[in-house]
């Protein structure tokens, strides 16, 4: 048995005259090998080391969460397969109520690279596998039919360099699009330092393209993985969306301009591998939604793979903090808020006891309370407990008369926040202005749901 790495041309054992070339590999795999006199033979793999594959490459995808398929409208047409909707994938929800799924895997866990954080890294003693391009598309293909899932994300470890991976995960895409017809989701990784030339061709196959930055900051990136820069993912990112803006310009006019990546592209950051504060993510985070056109920016909690010097010895990051940062990733995307409202130089970190919106609140208790029949949609959607569907509704509603407090609660709003914040007809909340004693009254809530959930933990 030999590691054998990728090949565009059959295989020919160098030591054997007259070789007849074994069976074509469309990408690099543990080929079992019968040597005789005359000739090599290729093995094909077998069910159970396939199951043994697929068993390791799906464990080493699940450290990368930015997969959903959002913002994807593929058709089926030309009695293809699949079709891919607006709403998700990879355990998400549609607008229904159902539950659509998808392939999580990785081409390969072999990488040149030896990030610190990462459990596929170089250094790292884990058991290495390989699918062949054939394997995936077969895969994807027989898993659809079965309805076990309803599309594909694909990413790979770097095993040679980023355009050989690159190209095998374009392979991937192509042949699932132009031999099979299928019309599902398909999220492809994007390797950074790979040519525009891949990059443009990935993005007329698949729906949603990523590449992750992983590390918030530069510095910080260079000292857990000295390999890679901000620059290898950012420049990419300049490619995809001048591409994507330009090809959805053209298809206004043209309707026969081909699809590219119409699900747009997201990447994801690592949150307490480094020092990197709340502020630097979200910095970053709302670069990337502006400068970039990004779709999504994901937020994943490290979890500890490894001792390495280089990364911190505080165990795994709370999964409040990442549900914070998604929290004011929303606020920072639907309701008009910037970085410096939610962090500051003299707090760089969000408040793990509050939701973004209510510690807001509390910091500037002057814009306090508002008047829910003369506030404008702006001002409604700074209200704790106020989301975008019900600060339309309360507009709508003002339209035929007063809103009062039964009123709201009809249209969604949260009022054991709310109500703190608000005033109708001039009668406001005595703690309004008294954030130091206000704050006991939103926690407690919280505190008491957290101690109910130990109970069955």
């Amino acid at each position: 048995m030999a590691y054998v790495f990728p090949h565009q041309f059959p295989i020919v054992h160098p030591l054997v005259k007259n070789a007849v070339p074994p069976c074509r590999h469309t990408c690099f795999d543990v080929l079992l090998y019968a040597e005789t006199d005359r000739q090599i033979s290729c093995q094909p793999m077998n069910e159970a080391r396939l199951t043994e594959k697929l068993s390791v490459l799906a464990d080493a995808a699940k450290y990368d969460v930015s997969c959903a398929s959002s913002g994807s409208t593929r058709t089926n047409h030309n009695a293809g397969l699949g079709n891919a909707s607006k709403m998700g994938i990879c355990h998400s929800y549609t607008a229904d109520g159902r539950c659509v799924s998808l392939l999580k895997i990785l081409l390969t866990n072999h990488c040149i690279f030896d990030c610190a954080y990462c459990i596929s890294r170089r250094s790292n003693d884990v058991k290495r596998a390989a699918f062949t391009v054939q394997e995936v598309v077969d895969l994807t293909i027989n898993f659809y039919r079965r309805n076990y899932i309803e599309g594909l994300f694909l990413s790979s470890g770097i095993f040679k360099d980023a355009d050989t991976t690159m190209e095998r995960l374009v392979r991937v895409a192509k042949e699932l699009r132009t031999v099979h017809k299928f019309n599902g989701y398909i999220h492809l990784k994007t390797i950074p330092g790979a040519s525009e030339l891949l990059i443009h061709e990935a993005g007329l196959w698949a729906d949603r393209l990523s590449i992750n930055i992983e590390i918030p900051s530069d510095a910080e990136l260079q000292r857990v993985a000295p390999e890679k820069t901000h620059e290898q993912a950012i420049k990419p990112m300049r490619y995809l969306h001048k591409t994507i803006t330009g090809l959805k310009e053209e298809r206004a006019v043209v309707k026969r301009a081909p699809l590219f990546a119409p699900a747009g592209q997201s990447t994801q950051l690592i949150v307490g591998a480094t020092p990197d504060t709340d502020r630097t993510i979200l910095g970053l985070a709302q670069g990337l939604y502006q400068q970039h056109g990004l779709r999504r920016v994901y937020y994943s909690g490290y979890v500890p793979i490894s001792t390495d010097a280089r990364l911190p010895a505080t165990g795994s990051t709370p999964m409040v903090r990442e549900n914070r940062l998604y929290q004011s990733d929303w606020l920072l995307r639907f309701y008009g808020f910037d970085v410096a409202d939610l962090v500051s130089e003299q707090q760089p970190q969000l408040d793990l006891d509050l939701d973004p919106k209510t510690a807001y609140a509390l910091r500037n208790p002057e814009l306090y309370p508002v008047d829910v029949n003369d506030a404008s949609l702006d001002i409604l959607l700074r209200v704790p407990g106020i989301g975008q569907k019900s600060a339309h509704l309360i507009l709508q509603a003002r339209r035929h008369g007063p809103v009062r407090m039964e009123h709201l609660q009809r249209m969604g709003v949260v009022l054991k926040r709310a109500r703190f914040f608000l005033s109708f007809g001039g009668a406001a909340h005595a703690l309004v202005h008294r954030p130091d004693r206000l704050r006991p009254h939103l926690i407690a809530p919280l505190r008491q749901k957290a101690a109910q959930l130990d109970l069955f933990a």
